[in-house]
């Protein structure tokens, strides 16, 4: 059977540029759509955080206006409930990746606050990229690459292209003039080549083995990328 393991953060707040802890966690749509995505294909899910810490769903994430109204929020919440493989996560480290057929990370401010300097996370993409088998990020997901450059400076993801949450989509989120850094910026300064389209409009990036999404409607069609990928 087809397995994926999603890597989530475990923070639930975004530290700002002036110590302001902004309430997040990961963004309900980009790990509950994909799930949906692969459970419907038939694969086998599993989880890791840092720490093996059950992960945050980001309160805003799960509001009537960011799920289409009222309706569409319980949906997301009930969807949420029944992923119970991503409440019961294991630690990155205790991650077997060369059994997983894929790896997906899923996005949300969480991950700008513990994935940028995870040595776990890092060790799991550098090993991962290396093995040539599929790796997926989303969002904000990518800020977890950072954390590979090793100590000259250096990233095994230098020459990659791929997507992000671009600054204009922080701009609008109204976070922008508040973060320590931001994304897009910390993306290109790791040496990749970043593409990115138009705000809040599904975008997705493949080269090679890496598949990335630039933002919550990019999540279902990057599942799918991955999906026909797999076969």
């Amino acid at each position: 059977m087809t397995k994926i393991l999603f890597v989530i953060t475990a923070a639930d707040h975004w530290t700002l540029a002036d110590g302001t802890k902004h309430p997040a966690g990961f963004w309900a749509e980009e790990a509950i759509g994909p799930y949906q995505v692969f459970k419907e294909a038939g694969y086998e899910i599993a989880a890791a955080t840092p720490g093996g810490v059950p992960p945050t769903a980001d309160a805003l994430s799960l509001t009537p206006d960011f799920n289409g109204g009222p309706e569409g929020a319980e949906r997301m919440k009930t969807a949420l409930r029944a992923a119970t493989e991503l409440a019961h996560p294991m630690r990155i480290e205790d991650a077997e990746i060369d059994d997983y057929d894929a790896v997906f990370y899923p996005g949300g401010w969480g991950p700008m606050e513990d994935l940028p300097d995870n040595a776990e996370s890092g060790k799991l993409l550098i090993e991962r990229l290396a093995s040539g088998k599929l790796l997926a990020l989303v969002c904000h997901g990518p800020a977890a690459l950072l954390a590979t450059v090793d100590a000259d400076g250096k990233s095994p993801f230098a020459g990659y292209r791929l997507t992000g949450l671009s600054n204009a989509e922080e701009i609008q989120n109204g976070l922008a003039d508040r973060a320590k850094w931001l994304l897009q910026d910390r993306l290109v300064e790791l040496g990749v080549d970043y593409r990115e389209g138009e705000p809040y409009q599904p975008h997705v990036e493949v080269d090679r083995t890496l598949f990335t999404g630039q933002n919550p409607a990019s999540a279902v069609p990057l599942a799918h990328e991955i999906v026909k990928a797999l076969g």
